[in-house]
Parts: structure tokens; C-alpha cells; sequence
């Protein structure tokens, strides 16, 4: 609950944030330079006004991201990814077993499960060149020689 109120409260920031850069002028009037005193703000008070804005919600931005960094790296505990796994039910006698040898097919031996076959490996189709004029062909072929006028 707490994470999900402080994302939302990180993409508010956020939003802000992209607002109040938009919002400064490009030629540099922010900073005091351009621009004339007949404005609702100076050219100085505006560039303050709009720079410290621009920190604090820099500030915040960067504080809120570090909080919610160190509360969901405390939510998930300790625990890492091995330990998710299921290690102990493995017996590690059984990883360096050389695989059983089957009977040949047709010599099953009564009250014996059936041999399982391994699947085929997969084969990838034979590339095919499309040519508009000439249909299919296989690729590394040699195209047929064009015909004569």
C-alpha cells in the first residue's frame, strides 16, 4: 500500500517536473537574460521562481526514487533467486548417472516400463528462394538460364 502511494505520488513529481521544464524559455530569458520588465514578472523573478521550482522537484524526484528503491528491496527480503528454486529436492547422485541403456525394441522385458524414445531433434526447413517470375526454388540452386527472345 505504502509503495503504491508513493509511485503515484513519484509520477505526480514527475509530471511536475516535465511541466516546469517545458514551461522555461529556451534562449536563456529564464536566466536573466532577454526579455523586458513589462511583464507580469521580471525576467530575473521568473528565471528564481522557475529554478528553484526545478530543484525541489528535482530533489524530491531523486528522494522518492531512492525510498521506494529501499522499501521494495525490503519487501522482497532476503531471499534470492536460488533460493526459489527447488535445490533440495535434486539428488545429486542422480546428475553424473550415465543414462540407463534401453533393451532393443521388440525384446521388452515383461513388468518393465515402456521405453520412452527420445523426441527427434528439430530440423529446420530447407531455405526456399521466391522469385515472382520463376516460383520457388531451392536456395543454392542455380536459377535456369533466361529464356531466349
Amino acid at each position: 500500500m505504502l509503495l503504491t502511494l508513493l509511485l503515484v505520488f513519484e509520477f505526480i513529481v514527475s509530471v511536475m517536473l516535465i511541466i516546469v521544464v517545458l514551461l522555461q524559455r529556451s534562449e536563456g530569458g529564464v536566466l536573466g537574460v532577454g526579455g523586458g520588465p513589462s511583464g507580469f514578472m521580471t525576467t530575473r523573478g521568473a528565471g528564481d521562481l522557475m529554478t528553484r521550482t526545478t530543484w525541489i522537484l528535482a530533489a524530491l524526484f531523486f528522494t522518492l526514487a531512492l525510498v521506494l528503491t529501499v522499501l521494495a528491496g525490503r519487501e522482497r527480503g532476503a531471499a534470492s533467486v536460488v533460493d526459489r528454486l527447488k535445490v533440495d529436492a535434486i539428488n545429486p547422485a542422480s546428475l553424473n548417472q550415465p543414462p540407463q541403456q534401453q533393451a532393443p525394441a521388440g525384446q521388452a522385458q515383461p513388468g518393465a516400463p515402456a521405453p520412452q524414445t527420445a523426441p527427434a531433434p528439430f530440423q529446420a526447413p530447407k531455405p526456399t528462394v521466391h522469385n515472382p517470375f520463376l516460383g520457388d526454388a531451392p536456395a543454392g540452386s542455380a536459377p535456369p538460364p533466361p529464356a531466349k527472345p
